[in-house]
């Protein structure tokens, strides 16, 4: 556990480390999604080990094991209150010198925030299934929805008016949009419904910062963006997506017209989930990716 404090709250941060922090390969620190999931989902991501690489998960505050503190409003539940766990959790671990991160979804919007801070020991960073603003991202979610079933829209629309969406009915209909955008496989993964439960057990992460779904948001981070700060990020940036992904590849584009150098790999098979869709290709495209940068020193260029 990472002991810390913020805002006058003691609060725990937990994590597990897979592989040896020591070895000679970046160690990969893991971002999860929501906000308001847990590292489950993640967990196929630990496969990046078996080269020697050392695979760090934890499950940001508010998550998981982690601290939960439901009595606290929006003011607490920032953004900076989850860059600034990050910075510590590396400090901890010893390893803020020569690191590599993985964000996934929410965890890429954190991922970039981390960037922007400019951390010398941030050798590479991977920004999977997510976007450089969450208007444009919700922008997208609404584009998707909108191709949905009449009778599914509908029921969407009624509770979001009538505000219901704790009704199971909204649920239900969510759950369309999911099979479709989010993950495709016919029976997800165990770690996958894991995650992604953590958000029913204790809701005041994902309620307050995003709101009742994808795509109806209203939480804290609504506005949130860092797209014209893109060009600031100077390390080197891998973008994976999937082709049926939430995160569409309007929004990889702008990730890859604003980081310089960026790179984009699209899995043809997934949705928002390629480390689960996909998982044996994932490890080979994002551990192939991430060997180019185990270099002690300034990264090094493709061979």
């Amino acid at each position: 556990m990472l002991e810390w404090s913020h805002d006058g709250q003691q609060l725990s941060t937990w994590y597990r480390v897979v592989g040896d922090l020591a070895a000679p390969r970046l160690p990969l620190v893991t971002l999860h999604g929501g906000p308001g999931a847990a590292h489950d989902y993640l967990t196929p991501m630990a496969s990046l080990a078996g080269d020697g690489r050392a695979v760090v998960f934890y499950d940001q505050i508010g998550n998981g094991r982690s601290t939960h503190r439901p009595d606290l409003g929006a003011e607490f539940w920032t953004v900076e209150l989850f860059v600034r766990e990050l910075a510590l959790l590396l400090d901890h671990l010893g390893i803020a010198d020569r690191y590599a991160v993985l964000g996934q979804s929410w965890g890429g919007f954190l991922a970039q925030e981390h960037a922007l801070t400019q951390p010398p020991g941030l050798r590479a960073m991977v920004l999977a299934d997510t976007a450089a603003s969450f208007p444009d991202f919700v922008a997208e979610c609404n584009r998707l929805r909108a191709l949905l079933p009449p009778d599914v829209e509908a029921t969407l629309r009624r509770h979001e008016a009538d505000g219901t969406t704790d009704s199971p009915e909204y649920a239900a209909a969510c759950d369309v949009f999911y099979r479709r955008h989010v993950c495709r496989l016919d029976r997800w993964p165990p770690e996958l419904e894991e995650g992604f439960a953590w958000i029913g057990r204790d809701p005041t992460v994902y309620q307050t910062m995003n709101g009742p779904s994808e795509f109806h948001v209203v939480g804290s981070i609504k506005d949130w963006s860092v797209a014209d700060r893109l060009p600031e990020i100077d390390v080197p940036t891998l973008l994976v997506s999937g082709r049926y992904d939430e995160a569409t590849p309007a929004l990889q584009q702008t990730l890859l017209a604003g980081i310089k150098g960026s790179e984009w790999v699209e899995f043809e098979s997934s949705a928002h989930c390629p480390h689960a869709e996909e998982p044996e290709r994932f490890t080979e495209v994002v551990g192939g990716w991430l060997r180019r940068y185990d270099d002690a020193g300034s990264a090094v260029s493709a061979t």
